[in-house]
């Protein structure tokens, strides 16, 4: 079974737009638990410019299913983690004026500190996912850091799923069965959507898990909440 865990930075975005508490980030986070999301993903960055560190606090007494924190380890995000305790922590590799998570981590050339980050998280109990591309060798490294999931960063999958899905998927699959032999769990992200999301599922082995966000939130505007969290759902079936 392949986990959905859903990403409520948009929703915190919307939020801050105008202030104050509408919509309501909390009461959104436990309807997606309700209508079958399987988790809960966050992305706090240092401008807060979505998810803000008091969120983070303020989520973790509600969630009922799984708390995945993602982002770039600053010193800031690992005492955030380390106080919260999630029930995941995912590594990524943000400058802090990104937009949007847009590569994975080259692990031999932060080897040592992704490595130390991760003893840490783990003797508090907290299971460790670091953000990678398809390379095969760079696979290999993630799992020597003692890590103990990947997540595969799917943004090359979506932009050539509609000229050759199978040629997309490809490498995906690769890695997957790599980081299987290797003793590591998979999970995937990054523009994944009701369109792509479907044949992903079906090819890659081994899918611990997927994290969606900005795609799922604009599918809601239209679907509301409740019928395009059953849509994922029913794309990982």
């Amino acid at each position: 079974m392949t986990n959905l865990s859903v990403n409520i930075n948009k929703v915190a975005t919307i939020r801050n737009a105008r202030g104050g508490n509408m919509p309501d980030l909390l009461k959104f986070a436990k309807d997606c638990e309700t209508f079958g999301a399987d988790g809960i993903t966050v992305h706090p960055r240092p401008d807060e410019r979505h998810i803000r560190y008091a969120d983070v606090y303020n989520l973790k007494p509600l969630i009922k299913t799984e708390f995945n924190i993602e982002g770039y380890p600053s010193e800031k995000f690992v005492d955030l983690v380390l106080t919260v305790k999630p029930n995941q922590v995912t590594l990524v590799p943000d400058a802090p004026n990104a937009i949007t998570s847009n590569e994975g981590w080259d692990v031999a050339t932060n080897f040592e500190f992704l490595s130390e980050l991760i003893d840490q998280f783990k003797e508090n109990g907290i299971r460790t996912s670091i953000f990678v591309g398809t390379d095969l060798k760079n696979i290999e490294a993630a799992a020597k850091t003692g890590t103990d999931r990947i997540e595969l960063y799917t943004e090359p999958y979506a932009s050539n799923f509609k000229d050759d899905k199978e040629k997309a998927v490809t490498p995906f699959i690769e890695a997957a069965k790599c980081a299987k032999n290797l003793g590591l769990g998979v999970n995937a992200g990054h523009d994944l959507s009701l369109v792509n999301l479907a044949y992903f599922y079906q090819n890659i082995p081994f899918l611990d898990e997927v994290s969606i966000g900005h795609a799922l939130i604009c599918d809601a505007l239209y679907l509301g909440i409740q019928k395009t969290i059953e849509q994922y759902k029913q794309c990982l079936k």
